[in-house]
């Protein structure tokens, strides 16, 4: 039987991670499967060195499209522009996005137009909220993809109820959560001593974590504040260490909101460095969409700072609480953690270590 080739796209760093555990899983079947890595150029990381992609345990990207930034129309037709002229150099069998980012809504598109199938990896995830340009990828790439890897039963049942055929719909479990297995051993196998995190943890034995990014969030002076003030009052109880996202930090200054001195803000951490940080947090208070589903992985407590979530399983059965933007609620939530009654969740079925090897498994019988 001949080859297959796989183009795996991938636009920012959590793509990246998602992508690796399908990398080692195809490079397992290399006698079936040959595949080119795709970094579209979404967004420009520096952290995203030859130790990276050492660290995730995969070769450097094939092609580079240097989208760059620009607005979401403008960085969507530069990606879709240089990746039709690459496919159409040489045709993939298949081309595989991950997520829902920018990059994996131009590329599915692409594809679909030269007539390539498109498996859509983390398919089916719905949060109801038209707001988030995350919403409207998810929405268009699944409306085009022609297979289906689904992380969670909620996102089999939205494919579903939108007509998709069960024939083209996998519950196979969740890549990111590979990645995260994968690279805990790494970390544990590791020397962590040189580690900023490390001398944190060490500076304080028992600590939460914080991460705001989210425009509604963060862009909000009063939505802003209210947060902050419930940070600045649970750090009375818990040290709070928050890695801060740039324009986190210019809005907290620019808004004139002190967190005090119990909130430690740091730079951004690199992947390693911020997994070291969080696995042996007391808490975790986030508006990440990855990070409630990481937290459930491992069983740490999370509040999630947002109104929805495309990642009910997070909350159905894992460690993780939606508890809005509300300062009373926070401080409700997080003061049962803190006295120890927090919720106690599970890992979800599948979230094993081995998405990655039954999504191959199922494009090897897809492609054959």
């Amino acid at each position: 039987m001949s080859q297959s080739m796989i183009y795996l796209v991938a636009g920012a760093r959590p793509n990246f991670m998602k992508i690796a555990p399908i990398v080692r899983a195809l490079q397992a079947r290399a006698e079936r499967f040959a595949f080119r890595i795709i970094h579209t150029g979404q967004h420009y990381d520096r952290e995203m060195s030859d130790v990276f992609f050492d660290e995730l345990g995969i070769p450097k990207p094939d092609f580079h499209l240097e989208a760059g930034g620009g607005s979401h129309a403008q960085q969507t037709a530069k990606i879709m522009v240089a990746f039709e002229e690459i496919c159409q150099q040489a045709r993939p069998d298949c081309v595989l996005v991950v997520g829902d980012v920018n990059s994996t809504l131009a590329c599915s598109i692409v594809a679909k137009k030269l007539h390539i199938p498109v498996a859509h990896v983390e398919a089916g995830l719905r949060s109801g909220d038209m707001a988030m340009p995350e919403e409207i990828n998810r929405l268009v790439t699944d409306s085009i993809s022609d297979w289906f890897f689904c992380t969670e039963p909620a996102g089999v049942e939205n494919l579903l109820r939108e007509g998709k055929p069960a024939s083209a719909v996998f519950h196979v479990g969740h890549v990111m959560v590979d990645n995260l297995l994968y690279q805990r051993d790494q970390l544990e196998a590791s020397d962590r001593s040189t580690m900023e995190s490390q001398a944190l943890k060490a500076a304080h034995p028992r600590y939460g974590v914080v991460t705001l990014h989210r425009p509604s969030n963060v862009d909000d002076p009063a939505a802003l504040a209210g947060i902050a003030g419930a940070l600045k009052e649970i750090a009375s109880q818990l040290p709070l260490i928050f890695p801060v996202h740039p324009r986190t930090r210019g809005n907290l200054e620019r808004f004139g909101l002190d967190l005090g001195p119990n909130v430690i803000l740091t730079r951004p951490l690199s992947y390693m460095e911020f997994l070291n940080l969080w696995k042996d947090a007391a808490l975790i208070m986030t508006d990440s969409g990855g990070l409630q589903e990481e937290t459930t992985a491992l069983g740490v407590p999370c509040l999630t700072l947002r109104e929805n979530t495309e990642r009910p399983v997070t909350i159905d059965e894992g460690s993780n609480v939606l508890v809005g933007t509300s300062p009373a609620r926070i401080l409700e939530e997080a003061g049962k953690v803190l006295a120890g009654q927090g919720k106690q969740g599970r890992r979800p079925a599948l979230w094993d270590g081995r998405a990655a090897e039954r999504t191959v498994a199922e494009l090897d019988r897809l492609l054959a």
